[in-house]
């Protein structure tokens, strides 16, 4: 009981921390000494038994591993965001799309510009800094209340995009060494879902845009917010080639090199956007180092939680738990998803969660002879629903640091965008998988 509590109540003060501004760094570990002090565990090693479980050891073992497996994408990964910002090719292909839809189509050109830079590997951060000022000019000359901003552009980075086949983010790779599958695993699902989450997110989000004008919702200015400035860009159809490099590299190594064929993707893609823009570029190695800074800051927040994660999986109450999800009775796959949401909700944090859950769930599921490209499909579009949380990293990061709002006034509209759309998208996929498309 008391460790079931301790587990409740560590997700708790995770949240409320997070909410309240603390940084993870802190507060993960925090969280996991509650749960850890009551759930019984040994805080030293010292003090436990050779091979037993205790705080210190179980969290630094979940920080350092996460870095192990995952340091060289999220490094890559950050730099060639790093390097298409500088370069302005994230500016001329975000501007390229808001020029053709237009001010009329704010929303859209928005939620667009961000799908067309996620998809193509650039850091789900990078995505958001790089259009935010372009998404202020848009909803400042369309007259939208600016608090839907962090909204448009979580929808379209972290939803139809980011756990999509075929997507470089780390969310669609990290299943494959553990269910030996490819980034393309369930493909025919993954186009419908995403298609539905793409018309569904889309429709709501313009309703209730719509419905806060119609109430007298405004644009307000602020103080401080950036001038756009005009400056000489790059081609945009030059500044789109470093993309394409990224998905068609990924794509023709993913079968032998599995995991590191992203490795090979995102470098081929920050020596391209070097080469085809290097003049509007004042210096690659400044923007490496500056993206190196930007990869430590995001694994490290990541591993806190997995930290967090690991030490929740070593105690009597996570072990209940997982055993009660794995055993529903019914469709093996509504189990999976119950566990990746679960897990997930508890880290915050997509990859995190994966990380956590695949090495539990995915023998256990696979010995049931569940289709594994099924399931990684599953566990994929699972992990891109309860990350956004409200004390998830990226969200925290959206609402307050890029957009300057708050969790009051702009996480309803993230919320029902990146939460309620993605679940449904869950839900839909395991519908089409019962019905045997795809496997």
């Amino acid at each position: 009981m008391l460790s079931m509590i301790g587990l409740l109540g560590g997700l708790a003060i995770l949240i409320t921390l997070t909410m309240r501004g603390m940084n993870l760094l802190i507060a993960a570990p925090l969280s996991a000494l509650f749960l850890a002090v009551l759930s019984g565990l040994p805080i030293f090693p010292q003090l436990a038994g050779e091979g037993e479980a205790n705080y210190v050891g179980d969290y630094m073992d979940g920080f350092s591993g996460f870095v192990a497996s995952w340091f060289l994408m999220f490094l890559l990964g950050s730099i060639f965001g790093k390097v298409m910002e500088d370069s302005r090719s994230a500016d001329s292909v975000s501007k390229w799309v808001v020029d053709r839809l237009g001010v009329k189509y704010a929303v859209m050109a928005v939620v667009g510009a961000c799908a067309i830079l996620t998809y193509g590997g650039v850091s789900l951060f990078i995505v958001g800094f790089s259009v935010f000022p372009l998404a202020l000019s848009l909803f400042k000359q369309a007259d939208l209340p600016r608090r839907f901003i962090p909204a448009a552009l979580a929808f379209g980075s972290v939803t139809f995009t980011m756990t999509s086949a075929g997507s470089p983010e780390i969310q669609n790779w990290i299943p494959i060494p553990h269910l030996g599958t490819s980034a393309y695993a369930g493909w025919e699902v993954s186009l419908i879902v995403a298609l539905f989450m793409m018309v569904t997110g889309y429709i709501w989000l313009k309703w209730m845009i719509n419905r806060a004008v119609k109430n007298g919702e405004k644009f307000d200015e602020r103080e401080g917010d950036p001038v756009e400035v005009e400056r000489e860009l790059p081609n945009p159809l030059l500044s789109a080639i470093p993309l394409l490099v990224v998905l068609i590299i990924a794509f023709i190594f993913h079968d032998t090199l599995e995991q590191s064929a992203l490795i090979i993707a995102l470098s081929s893609g920050v020596f391209t956007a070097w080469i085809l823009n290097r003049r509007y570029l004042e210096n690659v190695w400044t923007s490496a180092s500056n993206g190196t800074f930007g990869a430590l800051i995001a694994i490290a927040n990541t591993s806190a939680v997995v930290g967090f994660g690991t030490v929740a999986q070593a105690t009597q109450a996570f072990e209940t738990s997982v055993s009660v999800m794995t055993d529903i009775p019914g469709y093996p796959l509504v189990g999976a998803a119950i566990a990746v949401l679960s897990i997930v909700g508890l880290t915050g944090s997509a990859s995190g969660g994966q990380e956590i859950a695949l090495p539990i769930i995915g023998p256990e599921f696979l010995e049931q002879g569940v289709n594994a490209e099924a399931l990684h499909r599953i566990v994929a579009l699972s992990s891109g629903a309860l990350d956004s949380l409200p004390h998830g990293g990226y969200t925290v990061t959206t609402i307050r640091v890029i957009c300057g709002e708050t969790h009051k006034t702009a996480y309803p509209a993230v919320g029902a965008v990146t939460v309620i759309v993605p679940l449904l998208g869950v839900v839909l996929s395991i519908i089409l998988f019962s019905m045997g498309i795809g496997i």
